[in-house]
């Protein structure tokens, strides 16, 4: 088997690390009900981690139902009654490509209706989140975690451009995990360039944002329809190559 196969192996045991930590201190008592967990910066700090992996640890606790995310607020310890109330998509399963490919369809059944209403409905200031993260991106090229962070910022941001709760609700709940290039490598495993693999990211990207912008909702629809049947294909080549290899 390709040993490219595997690229995310470190990232997946700072978050499996994380996620002790985490569970351990909601069982023991040290997070009560209720308890606001520390902001990303302090558990970045504190447990010498990036935001990415702070932000799949707390995506993956939100699935285990230990916790809530209310945006703009913070995360919160959730009562044990409500803990057993489990979701039933647990981010740590998503371990094949084919487990990837399966989300991108769900991703995109989500996404290409909420650019639409994005497009429709977006304020001046959530324009400017998404074209910041957007640039973020392409800043952050070189650097793998942040452009991961920074793609979901992205995604994240055109869904809260809804201005209906329950899509930013549903991207914050799939978390980081839903980006393809958290669990495989693209451009390694298809032996291409990585900068030629980022550059089509990009321009696809840059078609969302220009549809948006413009408040043009079926060109909104198209480009993310686009964007998510393109990774798509590239995901199914590369399951197609590698047998059903595991993503990481």
């Amino acid at each position: 088997m390709n040993p490219d196969a595997h690229p995310r192996k470190r990232s997946r045991s700072l978050v499996d690390g994380l996620l002790e930590v985490f569970e351990k201190q909601i069982q023991h008592g040290q997070l009560e009900p209720g308890d606001k967990l520390p902001t990303e910066a302090v558990i970045m700090a504190e447990q010498g981690v990036s935001r990415t992996v702070v932000r799949e640890a707390i995506s993956r606790l939100q699935a285990a139902g230990l916790v809530k995310t209310r945006h703009g607020i913070g995360t919160f310890v959730l009562p044990p009654q409500q803990q057993q109330n489990r979701a039933q998509l647990d981010p740590a399963t998503i371990t094949t490509l084919r487990d990837v490919l399966d989300i991108l369809e769900l991703r995109t059944s989500l996404e290409v209706e909420a650019a639409g209403l994005a497009a429709q409905r977006r304020t001046p200031s959530q324009l400017e989140a998404i074209t910041a993260a957007l640039e973020r991106m392409r800043n952050n090229s070189g650097d793998e975690s942040g452009a991961v962070d920074a793609d979901f910022q992205f995604h994240l941001r055109i869904a809260e451009a809804t201005n209906n709760r329950y899509f930013g609700e549903n991207m914050n709940y799939l978390g980081a995990v839903m980006i393809p290039r958290t669990r495989v490598n693209f451009a390694k495993l298809s032996g291409g360039s990585q900068s030629e693999y980022l550059s089509s990211i990009n321009r696809e990207h840059d078609d969302i944002c220009a549809a948006i912008a413009r408040q043009d909702s079926d060109a909104a629809r198209a480009a993310m329809r686009m964007h998510l049947t393109n990774s798509r294909e590239r995901l199914r080549k590369l399951h197609q190559q590698s047998g059903g290899a595991k993503a990481d």
